[in-house]
């Protein structure tokens, strides 16, 4: 008897917890209807384009949970802070063409005169219980008040490092225009997000956004979910045209043959963004390996590539730097420009000649250099 209080007592306390406002809502209504008759939804749920299995063939759920919780993972975290750099972004001269990381997947765009967010998570967590997923000490440069007014919004899926609560509460009077996957915007409606500020879409659907700004929705390799339910809202990447660029907006994605596709129906890119961090070959369908990302880049047509999400939040087993240290030895045979800035630094999107120092470097030197201080 008292086992079953407990499991209850335990399953009340989630069932509560779960219905907190940042975990969102599920599509229903309207919009529910609209995404029953998406060709990518079958069966109650988005399904990927090819089969996409959670977990590598062979490994099992108890296989990565016991890893997680009981293997030593070495330098997940950085020991010492990650550089930053300030970029005033209220005051930018309009007629420059920048991007600016804030760490992880998050980056402001100001291009042609428009402004653009991607992803924000500037909350200094990236999970329901933040003292989880604390961004490492340094990341936290920018918050909300630093952004200025936003033109167009993209949020490429519900995940918690992409889709965070607090940051998006704090920006809603800042955002126009909100660009995302079908079904995402039942979130943004709960949060109080005005419906017509929404756009959101199924793959392959051409948005004009203003006269020579187009987005494209694209096909991505993932999932969604902020709570027990997954894939009720659609993950996708983003084919941003303006008058001067062609940008490739990546979000999350494991590697297949669409980023081929893409490059084929899109040409070349002026600059591509993907994925390159919280990789693991147990889940090695959902997200690229660093040499499966120079082969998307290389699909894509890519003039330049900057490797996103990492080195702000610790999500997989792998070293903090890994994600770095392997795409740049990996692309002395490849030579595709990596876009490899500090967070706050302003990349010139007019600058294919534009290099970036390797920080990451620094940061281990200054390690081994107090190691070393310490035993003498």
């Amino acid at each position: 008897m008292i086992v079953v209080l407990s499991l209850l007592v335990v399953a009340l306390v989630v069932v509560v917890f779960l219905q907190q406002p940042k975990f969102g809502q599920t599509p229903d209504g309207d919009r529910l209807e609209r995404i029953k008759k998406s060709p990518n939804y079958r069966n109650g749920s988005f399904q990927n384009r090819s089969h996409t299995p959670d977990l590598t063939e062979g490994v099992s759920y108890y296989a990565v949970l016991k890893e997680f919780l009981f293997t030593e993972k070495k330098r997940v975290k950085p020991s010492d802070s990650i550089p930053s750099t300030k970029t005033d972004l209220l005051n930018l001269d309009p007629d420059k063409n920048i991007l600016v990381w804030f760490g992880h997947s998050s980056y402001f765009m100001q291009l042609d005169g428009k402004r653009i967010l991607v992803d924000p998570v500037l909350s200094g967590a990236a999970s329901p219980l933040s003292f989880t997923t604390p961004s490492f000490p340094g990341t936290d440069a920018y918050t909300v008040v630093d952004i200025p007014e936003i033109d167009y919004l993209f949020i490429s899926h519900d995940h918690w490092d992409h889709t965070d609560h607090e940051t998006l509460l704090q920006l809603k009077p800042k955002v126009k225009k909100v660009i995302c996957g079908l079904g995402t915007g039942q979130h943004f409606e709960h949060w109080g997000y005005a419906a017509t500020s929404m756009i959101e879409e199924d793959w392959d659907m051409q948005i004009h956004l203003d006269k020579g700004f187009v987005a494209h929705t694209v096909t991505a390799r993932h999932f969604s979910g902020r709570g027990l339910q997954r894939n009720k809202a659609l993950w996708t990447s983003f084919v941003f045209q303006t008058p001067s660029f062609q940008i490739f907006i990546g979000g999350d994605s494991g590697y297949d043959t669409h980023f081929a596709e893409i490059g084929n129906k899109f040409g070349q890119f002026d600059l591509v963004i993907l994925e390159n961090g919280q990789y693991d070959k147990s889940w090695k369908y959902i997200h690229m390996m660093p040499e499966e990302v120079l082969k998307a880049a290389k699909d894509l047509h890519a003039k330049r590539l900057f490797p996103v999400h990492s080195s702000k939040f610790a999500l997989a087993n792998h070293a903090w730097d890994e994600p770095l240290v392997k795409i740049t030895e990996f692309n002395r045979e490849v030579n595709i420009p990596l876009v490899t800035p500090i967070i706050g630094e302003q990349i010139n999107m007019n600058d294919t000649t534009q290099r970036f120092n390797t920080w990451w470097v620094n940061i281990n030197n200054r390690n081994k250099n107090s190691d070393i201080a310490s035993t003498r």
